[in-house]
């Protein structure tokens, strides 16, 4: 940080009057805002980057999200507001998630390119690219408290003992659902036996159950959560490969058993090759009964002006299973900033000043992003519970489910021990999904997928323990 702290002192010493006279104006406006209160005086540590001068261009890359309103707001009005604040120019690219992870190795390759990079899901293998975001996340912690379990687990690298990572937010997985097609066929959602029962029934009306098994983000997500209701555990709290052992053995040949059977009487063969559009599309097309995906389905369908579609469809828990009722998030933004970013000063203000001023990012986002920090929506859950329940579309209080679901039901990718290089490389190659589509295809038993599976992560624990990242 000492070359950083050079570089500002030297450009604070070319400021004009004129900035000097604007950004006094500024102090002076805070201080009659607050009484003049100081952070000492109110028990706080000053921020690491209270009146920090920055300046150049801040370089984002990210998705597109898919409640479009968001990006929006984000680019015209957050980061622009943001930018002219601390005297950066922001600019922001979105890319289709799919294209993420390879335009990250891209720029990797070429050491050039964002300052900041964000990922779906905790992009670990990269950790030796990014620089360490620990001191940011204390920062954070010091005004918004403890950061959620999700998050941590997400970012943390307990083998170097540093966040690899920096949360930007992330959103539950609810079960979303035609209710009307679910009170015709008689079918319940309360456990994930309830659905194999009742799939062949959905599909009879016309309506089949959508869950995908394919190489793509939401089939890993739904599919990685199945695993953890039948106790089948890819890893342990240690983050050593256990699949192919014992009870988790057991539990993953459960959930190939019972996805195998909800497919064969409940699905067509289109889950094998979604992206992740394809079920957000078929729903909001009429055609599925049940869909596993954050609020943007029905989001869409507001936005669209269905309302027959959108009063239609109801948001529930993931299903239990007999070992628990429990599901991964269904996205887990990350920034990592890159060893080789140019303005890593800038980068670095920017999530934590995003972290600390979070409900608008929530309520833009439609409720599709929760907090890392959830003290930083002012209230914690019940300020989210309170908002949820305001929401106007019908049925009423449909929302707030969401709230439940987050507080009790999400999870990291590599439950119960962190999400490690070794998951965003089984992540990134898709095995989770490979292994449901071979048994489900009748390519392979269940134990046979489970062997083979557990094979394939064992060697890319090998890999990533002799980089010394596990």
């Amino acid at each position: 940080m000492a070359d950083a702290a050079d570089d500002i002192a030297g450009a604070s010493s070319a400021l004009t009057r004129g900035d000097l006279l604007k950004r006094g104006t500024a102090a002076a406006f805070a201080v009659s805002m607050f009484g003049g209160l100081t952070d000492r005086a109110l028990g706080v540590r000053p921020l690491q980057f209270a009146h920090r001068q920055l300046s150049g261009q801040l370089r984002i890359m990210t998705w597109a999200h898919f409640v479009p309103a968001y990006d929006t707001w984000l680019d015209g009005t957050y980061a622009k507001q943001w930018g002219e604040d601390n005297d950066v120019e922001v600019k922001i690219d979105h890319i289709n998630n799919a294209l993420l992870y390879s335009t990250a190795a891209a720029e990797v390759a070429a050491q050039s390119g964002h300052d900041l990079f964000w990922f779906i899901s905790p992009p670990a293998s990269f950790q030796k690219q990014a620089i360490p975001v620990t001191d940011l996340v204390q920062e954070v912690s010091k005004k918004a408290g403890r950061m959620t379990r999700v998050a941590r687990k997400a970012t943390y690298n307990p083998k170097t003992k540093q966040f690899y990572g920096f949360p930007e937010g992330y959103a539950p997985d609810p079960v979303q659902y035609r209710r009307s097609f679910l009170q015709e066929a008689g079918v319940s959602l309360n456990t994930w036996d309830d659905l194999r029962k009742g799939a062949a029934k959905l599909k009879q009306i016309g309506h089949p159950v959508g869950l995908g098994m394919s190489n793509e983000i939401d089939s890993n997500m739904l599919l990685t959560s199945l695993l953890y209701c039948y106790g089948g555990f890819i890893q342990n709290e240690e983050n050593r490969i256990v699949i192919g052992q014992g009870s988790n053995r057991r539990g993953a040949i459960q959930a190939l058993q019972v996805m195998k059977e909800i497919y064969t009487s409940g699905m067509s063969d289109e889950v094998f090759a979604w992206t992740a559009a394809s079920n957000n599309q078929a729903f909001l097309a009429g055609r599925l009964s049940v869909a596993l995906n954050a609020i943007s389905i029905v989001r869409s369908a507001e936005d669209q002006g269905n309302q027959a579609l959108s009063d239609d469809t109801w948001l529930a828990s993931i299903p239990r299973g007999p070992a628990m009722r429990l599901g991964n998030e269904h996205v887990m933004g990350v920034y990592l900033i890159w060893k080789f970013a140019k303005n890593k000063e800038a980068a670095q203000k920017y999530v934590v000043d995003q972290q600390l001023n979070y409900q608008d990012h929530f309520v833009r986002s439609k409720y599709y992003n929760f907090p890392p920090w959830t003290n930083s929506i002012k209230g914690g859950f019940k300020e989210i519970r309170r908002l949820t329940a305001q929401d106007p579309h019908k049925p009423k209080g449909k929302y707030s489910v969401l709230t439940t679901i987050a507080e009790k039901y999400t999870t990291n990718p590599g439950h119960p021990g962190n999400s490690t290089a070794v998951m965003d490389e089984i992540y990134n190659t898709f095995l989770i999904p490979q292994m449901f589509a071979t048994v489900a295809q009748g390519k392979a038993t269940p134990a046979e997928a489970v062997s083979a599976f557990a094979q394939k992560a064992q060697s890319i624990y090998r890999k990533w323990h002799n980089q010394k990242l596990v």
